[in-house]
């Protein structure tokens, strides 16, 4: 289950970041978090904080609840 939630976390935050026409290395900037750890993020290999959830809501100008509004599949 916790890979499946990283990746669902993950794969909004990488289209929310494409929608706002961002590269990873810019959200990195806008956030105060490094480029690797933003792609990590998007590949679901990270356990992000809710200090760096926070920062990377404010990068996009999204809520932080719009960042976590996603569903996880149990990968079955």
């Amino acid at each position: 289950m916790d890979a499946q939630l990283f990746l669902a976390f993950g794969q909004n935050v990488k289209k929310i970041r494409l929608q706002k026409g961002l590269s990873q290395e810019e959200l990195g900037a806008l956030s105060d978090l490094d480029r690797t750890y933003v792609s990590g993020i998007e590949r679901g290999k990270r356990n992000v904080s809710l200090l760096n959830i926070a920062k990377i809501a404010k990068a996009l100008d999204v809520s932080i609840s719009e960042l976590v509004d996603f569903e996880v599949t149990d990968g079955n």
